[in-house]
């Protein structure tokens, strides 16, 4: 009797239940915000070179063009602030992503990552929300710039809210997918800058970004067309120019299914390269 007793009063045998599980790749993904963020802010000359860059660029750039487009009462430099938005996403993801994670990688940041429950997929979805916080910082910067300097349009009503709402999302998770892709190639950050702000400055021109693609050659236009750079500066420019500025535009018409299926597809297109790809340390 004592010793069933004893075998009575003794904890039973742990069970998994449900709760055990680990988290979402979601929820983990979303547990990496605000380290991510402090990341980001613990330095401070990228913060300063992330937020300045693009508003310095928009504001000598539309002030060196500022003689309007034929027929029409909107200058160059209208356009091209319209389009800086663009380069706002690409330089907050595409090259700030593909420079720090190569660094994480060289310093060993992401080998001891590893040994905690963080997937791939989590670890993607932190660095895109990292990018969309960043991001929607700057593009309130350019806002500024273009609404005050530049005379540019908030939207109106509610479709073109909605319109700029759906480019700025799949933007960032295009390009930052792209710069998670972009940094298994790199060793160290120093490469990583050579690999990312090459293309990078070269996309600037053949997007219609730092000049309107009215002045670009076919074959110009053929090969920026290919990139997802392009269309997110036609679908800000649908957004903050006026109705009449699409004449300026190659096709004659703004094109929002082709923005919407172009980025989509660079979208699921940089998560599969990236799941393919991705190191979590050099010799991984």
């Amino acid at each position: 009797m004592a010793v069933q007793s004893a075998n009575d009063a003794s904890p039973p045998r742990h069970r998994a239940t449900e709760s055990d599980e680990l988290p979402s790749v979601l929820r983990i993904g979303f547990s990496r915000v605000v380290p991510e963020l402090k990341m980001f802010y613990r330095r401070p000359e990228q913060v300063a070179l992330t937020f300045s860059m693009p508003a310095v660029i928009c504001l000598l750039l539309g002030s060196i063009f500022t003689t309007k487009l034929p027929n029409s009462d909107t200058s160059t430099g209208s356009v091209i602030a319209a389009s800086m938005l663009a380069y706002g996403i690409l330089s907050t993801s595409f090259i700030n992503l593909g420079i720090s994670i190569a660094a994480d990688r060289d310093t060993g940041g992401l080998r001891r990552l590893r040994g905690t429950p963080t997937t791939a997929a989590s670890y993607f979805v932190g660095k895109i929300m990292l990018v969309a916080i960043v991001s929607f910082a700057e593009a309130v910067i350019l806002l500024a710039v273009g609404v005050f300097v530049f005379k540019l349009r908030l939207p109106s009503d509610v479709f073109g809210w909605f319109t700029l709402t759906w480019i700025f999302v799949l933007g960032v998770v295009s390009c930052s997918l792209l710069g998670i892709f972009i940094s298994n190639f790199a060793s160290n950050a120093v490469s990583a800058a050579v690999i990312t702000n090459g293309p990078s400055v070269a996309l600037q021109f053949i997007s219609g970004t730092y000049v309107p693609l009215v002045v670009l050659p076919i074959w110009m236009l053929t090969i920026g067309s290919i990139f997802p750079v392009k269309w997110l500066a036609q679908g800000f420019r649908s957004v903050l120019l006026p109705p009449d500025m699409v004449a300026f535009e190659p096709a004659g018409t703004w094109e929002h299914w082709r923005i919407f299926l172009v980025l989509l597809a660079w979208s699921v297109g940089g998560l599969v390269g990236c799941l393919a790809v991705f190191r979590w340390s050099e010799k991984n």
